[in-house]
């Protein structure tokens, strides 16, 4: 492909956000075909595989901190970022260099039909697409004993599913997101998920329902694929102590295992859950130990998953009803006897209605920031003022950006209160950025 001349990882990455987020044209075959004009990368790999609506970053966190305790190397590929690209690739514990990067994206370029998005003759990967395929080209090039892959949107057709042959499929918490690609119920949904199940490759899923459960038993039945469900059924809440949660969980290989997480977000069991049963079903108990388990959940860390960025103040990525239903049920749980305030933005191809009237009904918070995000998708703030508007008791302030909100909250926050900041990975992002 004769590409324009793009010499600086900023280039690179403003090449790739100028792609399309979503595209209709290309097939699951045509990011096989281009898998395979690469050389193939995915057959040298292990490759554990997981999806799901919310928690599949942190299954993938809390697996390659397991692993890693074991003693074995580990890639990994998630999404979305929060403040730099690289941080979707993770070699052997590390974000990637610019340098490599740039190496990599100029390795897919080498092999494009065309050299622009907008050209209509060839084959040209979408956004998400040109991603995978920059680390799949970093992961050959830094083998490592197993790779995690994160799916984007979906699973059957994602682009992560086009890798020939898995260890493993991880499929996690599903609700109702992305209806206008996925489908318009829970069933459908977890349909698209079941997608990445591939025969002779073991299903660890969670039972987010009986008629999900049905769905993945089903496709499960017709490719011979082995399930492993897990529910909460499987773990028991012990406390919560310095910030940590102590739980216990009932294993095939270790009986019962008592595990600490470094978060008080209740949600999070159940991640490390899915995540354990995963390591038991690739292992089945021959060389990772319940000491390597424990080891590897407590080290664990995840970004922006109540995670507190600031003395009392915990960001976290709730972008979705199930997921605002998840940060709610945290901050009920934290054991805070204070005053609490929330920082609010959302995007709009959320139902950020139920989403705002989940946060206000709670009556967890005294007051909210609200805000509009750094990017075209944000909701407007005079929308999230007239929604907010609609609670009378509610006490609310707009503000017209991020760094505006967050000073102020900082700056208006009374001793005895905590302060939190969700209702997008955007806003997570831009927060971390300012820190940063």
């Amino acid at each position: 492909m004769k590409q324009h001349k793009i010499d600086t990882f900023e280039e690179a990455v403003e090449y790739l956000f100028s792609i399309p987020r979503f595209t209709g044209k290309n097939t699951m075959e045509d990011t096989e075909a281009f898998l395979h004009r690469l050389g193939d990368p995915d057959r040298k790999m292990k490759i554990i595989h997981v999806a799901g609506t919310n928690g599949k970053g942190s299954v993938c966190a809390y697996l390659r901190s397991i692993l890693e305790a074991a003693g074995y190397t580990v890639n990994v590929f998630t999404s979305p970022h929060l403040v730099d690209v690289r941080e979707r690739f993770l070699i052997h514990g590390e974000m990637v260099s610019r340098e490599e990067f740039l190496r990599a994206f100029h390795a897919v370029c080498d092999r494009l039909d065309r050299a622009e998005p907008g050209q209509s003759a060839g084959y040209h990967p979408s956004f998400f697409e040109f991603i995978f395929f920059i680390g799949m080209i970093l992961f050959d090039s830094h083998p490592a004993d197993y790779c995690i892959l994160e799916t984007g949107l979906g699973g059957r057709l994602d682009a992560t599913n086009s890798v020939s042959q898995k260890e493993l499929s991880v499929i996690t918490h599903i609700s109702l997101d992305h209806v206008a690609y996925l489908g318009d119920t829970v069933e459908q949904i977890a349909s698209e998920k079941a997608g990445i199940m591939k025969t002779g490759a073991k299903c660890v899923y969670w039972c987010t329902s009986p008629g999900i459960s049905e769905v993945f038993e089903k496709r499960a039945m017709e490719l011979g694929v082995k399930t492993q469900p897990v529910s909460k059924e499987h773990y028991r809440f012990l406390g919560i102590q310095n910030k940590s949660i102590d739980f216990s969980m009932r294993t095939r290989y270790y009986k019962d295992i008592e595990l600490r997480i470094r978060t008080i977000a209740p949600y999070q069991m159940e991640n490390a859950a899915l995540a354990v049963r995963a390591i038991e079903a690739i292992d089945e108990g021959k060389s990772i130990t319940a000491l390597h388990i424990r080891q590897g959940v407590a080290s664990c860390f995840w970004a922006g998953r109540m995670e507190e960025v600031l003395p009392e103040v915990f960001v976290d990525g709730a972008h979705n009803e199930d997921g605002i239903r998840a940060f709610l049920d945290a901050v009920r749980a934290d054991g805070f006897e204070g005053r609490r305030a929330l920082m609010f933005a959302v995007v709009s191809d959320k139902d950020y209605g139920r989403m705002i009237a989940q946060v206000v009904e709670s009556g967890l918070f005294e007051r909210f920031y609200l805000t509009q995000l750094h990017t075209g998708r944000t909701v407007p703030g005079e929308v999230l003022e007239a929604v907010f508007a609609q609670y009378p008791a509610c006490r609310f302030e707009s503000f017209d950006n991020v760094t505006a909100a967050f000073e102020a909250l900082l700056h208006s926050r009374k001793s005895d209160e905590r302060c939190y900041i969700a209702g997008s990975l955007y806003l997570v992002g831009e927060i971390k950025e300012l820190l940063r």
